[in-house]
């Protein structure tokens, strides 16, 4: 099981978020722009009709519309009144402007639009914010009934007949109208976005998987070439940096070829000429008779060290080929059977008690992909060195337990004087060694194959105390994850 996030699903996740922050801030963007380019089309309206209403008032003096008469009072309007209703006709606003006049009649203020009724106009709260600027002229944003206005007044007036009358020009700017349409407009973008990132995050998906499909062939192809056979290369297609790391990839494997073809015949003769000697030695010393004790002594003697030496040629052959791909030969292994298996051998190893310990309850031995020999291999080495550090009649015993945490536990325990926890890691190291009995002649390489071993596996081993005395020697092999090498 691969961890984390797949390339694809990065590249399409990164291609996805950059979409949605540029959509984002052009959208964004657009709003605040188009925003301050509504209040400056207003204001500029506004300076429009005002600029209007000034030159009409300087040029045009008093102006009598026929017939005019007040929508209020009925009676027709003089003075100032001239010139507002003069313009306020004239000039036909936009759906978001209304044009108001305000003119002074005595201690009451009157007001001519044109307008219906119902319209904010007409209304106490527009008459509020208009009448303190009526005088001075200024601008003021307010709401009424729910709508936002902008409210500008021009003050006017006008001397006939030795009187003055005063009034203003209301310009009315309805915002909502621009800003609700500025809204319906980035909904529409909102929609239009979204629809694109979706559209963008599919062509993404699909062209990131093409372009990653030579990277999965590649894969595939590498998981397919076995650590016994690297005469095989991955299949080379197209001419693009995926092609150069084909290229690279092959050019690795023909070199590992090369290095593992020259470490296996270096071991293989190695061993020859190392053996060769010693069982030549062995049998001119086997061969020589001779009847005085000091030469059958000295005799015997170097028949021992030759068999030492035997053994720890063995065994450093053994370490260096369990660096190899082809050290383990993996298949289906019962844990149980295996279990019994090795109790049954190690029995030959000396009078101990031994002991099967199994798992409580009733629980179904899993079965491993390993090497049952290599496995067996290590169990036995456990077993002889819990033999080389207990007295006949102490427990010896042979265990295993279920999978749990994707491994299975394979123990061997005894009831020794256990092993020091200054010495717990050295003893697994090559020539490591713990306080050993004295009519031990081992090397120290015994515990260090062992851990080669569960190394190869994609394992571990350790030492624990036992309840109540001894060591507890516990080698782990995980059941999902894959041996280092592939199975031969």
């Amino acid at each position: 099981m691969r961890p984390g996030l797949s390339v694809r699903l990065r590249i399409t996740t990164t291609v996805a978020v950059l979409v949605a922050l540029a959509l984002a801030g052009a959208g964004f963007s657009f709003y605040v722009i188009e925003d301050r380019r509504i209040d400056t089309v207003h204001v500029q309206a506004v300076e429009q009709e005002l600029d209007e209403f000034r030159r009409l008032a300087t040029t045009a003096g008093p102006y009598q519309l026929p017939g005019a008469e007040d929508p209020l009072t009925g009676v027709a309007p003089v003075g100032v009144a001239d010139l507002l209703y003069g313009f306020v006709q004239r000039n036909v606003p936009t759906e978001e402007e209304k044009l108001v006049g305000w003119w002074e009649d005595g201690a009451r203020i009157d007001q001519a639009e044109r307008s219906s009724p119902e319209d904010v106009a007409g209304t106490p709260a527009f008459a509020a914010a208009v009448r303190p600027l009526v005088a001075d002229g200024g601008s003021v944003r307010t709401t009424i009934d729910g709508q936002s206005l902008l409210l500008t007044v021009q003050p006017a007036s006008v001397e006939e007949g030795g009187t003055t009358s005063q009034g203003a020009l209301v310009v009315v700017t309805y915002t909502d109208v621009a800003h609700q349409q500025l809204t319906d407009t980035v909904r529409t973008y909102t929609l239009v976005a979204m629809a694109a990132l979706l559209l963008v995050v599919a062509v993404a998906s699909w062209q990131s998987g093409r372009l990653l499909r030579p990277l999965r062939v590649l894969r595939r192809s590498a998981e397919e070439i076995s650590g016994t056979d690297l005469s095989r290369r991955v299949p080379e297609t197209g001419n693009d940096d995926i092609t150069d790391l084909t290229r690279t990839v092959n050019g690795m494997l023909a070199r590992l070829e090369s290095a593992f073809t020259g470490q296996r015949q270096f071991l293989d003769d190695a061993g020859h000429e190392l053996r060769t000697p010693l069982t030549i030695l062995r049998g001119h010393l086997e061969l020589l008779e001779t009847d005085s004790p000091e030469a059958r002594e000295t005799r015997d003697l170097l028949l021992d060290e030759v068999d030492r030496m035997a053994r720890l040629v063995g065994d450093l052959l053994l370490l260096a080929k369990s660096d190899r791909p082809d050290f383990l030969t993996t298949a289906p292994v019962d844990v149980a059977d295996l279990a019994a298996t090795v109790l049954s051998k190690a029995r030959g190893l000396g009078p101990r008690d031994w002991t099967l310990d199994v798992p409580a309850g009733a629980v179904a031995p899993p079965v491993l992909e390993a090497d049952e020999q290599r496995l067996t291999q290590a169990l036995l080495q456990l077993c002889d060195n819990a033999v080389k550090h207990t007295a006949p009649g102490d427990v010896v015993a042979v265990g295993w337990d279920g999978a749990r945490d994707g491994a299975v536990r394979l123990w061997v325990r005894d009831s020794g004087p256990g092993v020091p926890e200054a010495d717990r890691e050295r003893i697994f190291e090559r020539f490591g060694r713990s306080h050993v009995p004295d009519d031990d002649e081992g090397f120290g390489l015994g515990l260090s194959i062992v851990a080669a071993i569960a190394a190869a596996h994609g394992g571990s081993v350790a030492v624990t105390p036992a309840s109540p005395t001894g060591a507890l020697f516990v080698l782990t092999v995980p059941t999902r994850e894959e041996p280092p090498w592939p199975a031969s």
